[in-house]
Parts: C-alpha cells; sequence; structure tokens
C-alpha cells in the first residue's frame, strides 16, 4: 500500500516539525506550506494529496478564508481537510465546519486521534 501524503498548512514552522516527525513515524508522507496561499498555488497542480491539515489562525489568509478556495478547486472539492486550532473554544468547530473543513483537531494535537482520522483516507 502507498504512503498516504498529507499537506500541512501552517505558519510556525516549529508546528510543521513537529506534525511531519508525528506523522512521518506513523507511515504518512508529508508536505508542508507556510501559508495559505502557497497552498493554494501547490493544490493547483496535479500533486497528490490524500488530505490536508491546515492551521486557522495564519496572517494574511487564515484557515476560514482558505479551506473554501481549496474546496473551490476542481481538482480538490472531495479532498478531506482537517482544521487544526488552539481555539478550542465552544463553537469553534462548528466555525471550522461551517467552513467547509471535514474535521476539527484542537492543539495540542492529540496524536492517536489524529492517526485516527487520517488512517480512515
Amino acid at each position: 500500500m502507498d504512503k498516504k501524503k498529507v499537506l500541512i498548512i501552517d505558519d510556525d514552522p516549529r508546528n510543521i516539525f513537529a506534525l511531519k516527525a508525528t506523522l512521518r513515524a506513523k507511515s504518512f508522507d508529508c508536505i508542508a506550506c507556510g501559508g495559505a496561499q502557497e497552498a493554494i498555488d501547490l493544490l493547483q497542480t496535479n500533486e497528490v494529496i490524500d488530505a490536508i491539515l491546515i492551521d486557522m489562525m495564519m496572517p494574511e489568509m487564515d484557515g476560514y478564508e482558505a479551506i473554501p478556495r481549496i474546496k473551490n478547486l476542481a481538482n480538490r472539492s472531495s479532498t478531506p481537510i482537517f482544521a487544526v486550532t488552539a481555539q478550542a473554544m465552544l463553537g469553534d468547530r462548528e466555525k471550522c465546519l461551517r467552513a467547509g473543513a471535514t474535521d476539527y483537531i484542537a492543539k495540542p494535537i492529540d496524536v492517536d486521534r489524529l492517526v485516527l482520522l487520517l488512517s480512515h483516507l
């Protein structure tokens, strides 16, 4: 079975480093972008991406703006997008889902839950 490829979109290199290390240890392939526009540019290509992890709080374009744009890309409408946010307040999950996210993961990330979500791809 081929490794599933996960795109990590986060403006914090430490988060990217930690997520990449965690996911690689669990046999996922990872690619990272430091911002939403860079990710959208990548997603407009034929790069194989099985799932997207997007930080909801980023400068320039946050996840709430980026998710609908990604979903509107013809080749990405069915790609699962997981919102990652430290904003674990009541209503945040619903806000992420309304923006088009497949599911929501709060920081600090529960690695077991993340791997479980990604294993259903």
